[in-house]
């Protein structure tokens, strides 16, 4: 008997069929701050797109923590209509975005919807990228090699950025870290003699009114057409806070993919750990140090790994991140600025000390590096700034020095005099980069001597008359070589010295 009731189980087992369109189903158990506890749903991955059925609508939400009985889960968007009782279903997508030319001009939240009241982006066109993704391998990669103006003096100069690169902007608050990169965004429409440069400009956890301004100013100057921002302010929730920097990561690597240039700004990584400490203590992770979860240095490291300058077979695009963190009074040895100085190549260290003396960038060349360094720069920069660096450098240790001491030998007097000139040439305003070739021209003349004995309150006036000068007269046969051939040759070098001698005559007469 017991045999037949065997047989038969098995034939009804082996006859069953799941039903066409039957879906895995969970149940919300708790829901608070953004964050859901849901029951059932085992098949669920990590990081998987979930889609929650609250009044008439779906809501989504990603799956975050996979426990024994629970998912943690956290909404994406808005989650006051979702109740304790509510359906949970499986999408079996991981979170992505569309991505496609149609995006440059367009401000976007972190999902791809449209924040700019310009309407639909996408009709029936656009692709689907993954916000995360996994980075190109070291064999899909080749060295870093061309130069990413900023039109910023100090930093093309000293600190060269390149195509690929990952250099980290630090500082204190209210020291010019997000002047640095507008004025890179502004540079790009200038830099004509290089491919053009697709900008991704992420906001995190900022006020509306300031993102807002930025984009005004974008807008204003004519560079929006060539940008795209990413908006999660302040004001939304800690979830999109947490995806705006994998999606500005994934619309640049859409451009890079085809083969092009394109920087992605994240203004700030400060913020965008705190986000993420946020909804790791709330889906109850372990704290760890300054109460932040244990993989938030892999968060930022599986972020900023992807950007890359690809190999020729890959199509040669590159992927360069500026990330930005916040400090507090100068404390660069805290967990989070630590964390990201070791995974990028080098920092831009802005000085609050000398913001306040009016020095403006506010870069300190002491602990600013870029590990990429002159692989970066055209030879025609190389040649001409090579020394500036511990110029510099040595001229901020002996003013430290001789505060203390008035008894000065000559040598070290020219020392002190030449680090104030090249300190103040080295000053510029906000939102007016500077082309390469204009820092090359006036870097030579003032590190050949020909500013030597001017009084500090004359050299910008002096350089910008030279400049003047230069581009009314020989513009073809100095600036335009310069930005052609990238180069600094002996016969250009020749005719520039000519020129600073004739202009140096022409201005005392």
């Amino acid at each position: 008997m017991s045999y037949e009731i065997l047989e038969k189980l098995k034939k009804e087992i082996s006859d069953f069929k799941v039903e066409k369109g039957a879906r895995e189903v969970g149940i919300v158990s708790e829901v608070g701050d953004g964050i859901l506890r849901i029951s059932g749903l085992s098949g669920a991955l990590a990081q998987e797109l979930l889609s929650i059925e609250a009044d008439d609508e779906e809501i989504p939400a990603i799956a975050f923590n996979l426990e024994e009985n629970f998912i943690g889960a956290v909404i994406l968007g808005e989650g006051d209509k979702v109740r304790v009782g509510a359906r949970v279903l499986k999408t079996g997508r991981v979170l992505s975005i569309k991505v496609g030319d149609e995006l440059l001009g367009r401000v976007v939240d972190p999902l791809g919807q449209s924040l700019d009241g310009k309407g639909v982006i996408f009709k029936n066109s656009g692709k689907d990228y993954f916000l995360e993704r996994k980075a190109p391998s070291v064999i899909e990669r080749e060295s870093v090699s061309t130069p990413l103006h900023t039109g910023i003096k100090a930093i093309d100069a000293m600190i060269p950025i390149g195509r690929g690169q990952r250099e980290l902007i630090i500082g204190d608050r209210q020291t010019g870290k997000t002047a640095i990169v507008l004025d890179t965004i502004l540079n790009q429409l200038q830099d004509e003699g290089r491919r053009q440069i697709v900008s991704i400009y992420v906001a995190i956890g900022q006020k509306n009114s300031k993102i807002a301004k930025t984009i005004a100013m974008l807008e204003e100057h004519g560079a929006m057409k060539n940008t795209i921002v990413v908006s999660a302010p302040a004001s939304a929730p800690a979830s999109l806070q947490y995806l705006a920097p994998f999606a500005g990561a994934a619309i640049g690597e859409y451009f890079m993919d085809r083969g092009l240039d394109a920087v992605v700004i994240y203004d700030d990584l400060s913020k965008h750990a705190d986000a993420y400490r946020q909804l790791s203590l709330l889906l109850r992770r372990p704290p760890g140090r300054e109460a932040y979860p244990g993989d938030i240095f892999y968060l930022h490291a599986r972020l900023l790994e992807r950007a890359a300058k690809l190999s020729k077979e890959k199509g040669g695009g590159s992927l360069t991140a500026l990330p930005i963190i916040e400090t507090k009074l100068g404390d660069v040895s805290s967990y989070i600025p630590t964390n990201v100085i070791s995974i990028t190549d080098g920092q831009i260290y802005l000085e609050s000390g000398l913001f306040y003396q009016g020095v403006r960038p506010a870069v300190n060349v002491g602990l600013s590096v870029s590990r990429v360094g002159s692989a970066a720069q055209t030879k025609a920069m190389k040649k001409v700034a090579g020394k500036m660096r511990l110029e510099l450098a040595q001229f901020r240790e002996l003013a430290a020095f001789v505060q203390f001491s008035s008894d000065l030998d000559s040598d070290t007097k020219k020392k002190i005099v030449r680090g104030q000139l090249l300190t103040e040439i080295l000053k510029q305003t906000d939102l007016e980069p500077v082309r390469f070739e204009k820092t090359v021209v006036i870097l030579y003349a003032a590190l050949t001597g020909a500013m030597d004995n001017m009084p500090i309150s004359n050299v910008q006036s002096h350089a910008n008359g030279l400049w003047d000068w230069l581009e009314k007269l020989h513009r073809d046969k100095i600036l335009n070589e310069i930005r052609k051939s990238g180069d600094f040759t002996t016969e250009v070098e020749e005719k520039l010295k000519e020129a600073i001698k004739d202009y140096g005559i022409s201005s005392k007469s």
